[in-house]
Order: structure tokens, then C-alpha cells, then sequence
């Protein structure tokens, strides 16, 4: 079970730069940015097991140190961006430790199948009796 976004406060570090996205004259003044950084090895909140799946899932996410890196520049509000970070942070741990249902393996009934080939045969019929007619 995953804890909530308000536990992880803590571990997380914010780093904020020039976003690239909409702002006019504003984006070339302020900061808004935000990257997120979670350093999985050294979290509390994560048993050794979710720090293993996280580290497999999220290798092309992390640095070589193990950090988890996320950044938002979609709005113009730093505090937003920052929002929004923490959303897609969430995400991303929700998604990698999610255990998907095992399949159960099932067989068509024998109605199922004995129709299935009844209307194979008709059809089969139906294009047998599209050849030449000899005079």
C-alpha cells in the first residue's frame, strides 16, 4: 500500500529553473519551473521490496545515484507547477507498484464452439456453391 502524497513531503526536494512554457515577458524573470527529486535508496516510507520494484520500473527516470527525477513547467504559477510535480510523482509510484490480476486461463463453452463451427460450415457452404456451373 502506498502512502499518501503528504507522507513523502520530507524526502522530497524541489529545485526550481526557467521554464521554456508560456509566460511573455514573465519567463524570462521568474522561476517557475519545478523539479522534483526523490532519492528512492534512502526513503523510510518504502519497504526494501517497493525500493527494488522502483528502481527495475523507473530505470530510464532515475539518475545513477537512484534519484527519482520529475519536472512540471505547464503552468505559468510556480506554486501549480509544483502541484502538479507532486500529481505526477504520485503517478509514477501508483503505476510502478501496481500488481497487475493474474489471468485465469478459461475455455469456450461446448455450445460456443459447436456454433462456431456450424456457422464455419455454413459459410464454407455458402462459398462452395459460388464456383462455375457446367452447362
Amino acid at each position: 500500500m502506498l502512502p499518501p502524497i503528504d507522507a513523502f513531503l520530507p524526502e522530497l526536494h524541489f529545485q526550481t529553473s526557467r521554464s521554456s512554457g508560456p509566460g511573455g515577458q514573465n519567463v524570462n524573470k521568474v522561476e517557475s519551473r519545478v523539479e522534483l527529486r526523490f532519492h528512492i535508496p534512502a526513503s523510510q516510507l518504502l519497504s526494501e521490496e517497493q525500493k527494488e520494484v522502483l528502481l527495475q520500473k523507473l530505470v530510464s527516470k532515475l539518475t545513477t545515484e537512484g534519484e527519482l527525477l520529475i519536472a512540471a513547467q505547464e503552468d505559468r504559477s510556480q506554486l501549480r507547477n509544483k502541484e502538479i510535480a507532486l500529481q505526477k510523482f504520485h503517478d509514477t509510484l501508483r503505476k510502478a507498484l501496481h500488481k497487475p490480476k493474474a489471468r485465469k486461463a478459461t475455455k469456450p463453452s461446448k455450445g460456443a464452439v459447436r456454433q462456431r463451427l456450424e456457422s464455419k460450415k455454413k459459410h464454407g457452404d455458402k462459398k462452395a456453391s459460388r464456383g462455375r456451373v457446367d452447362f
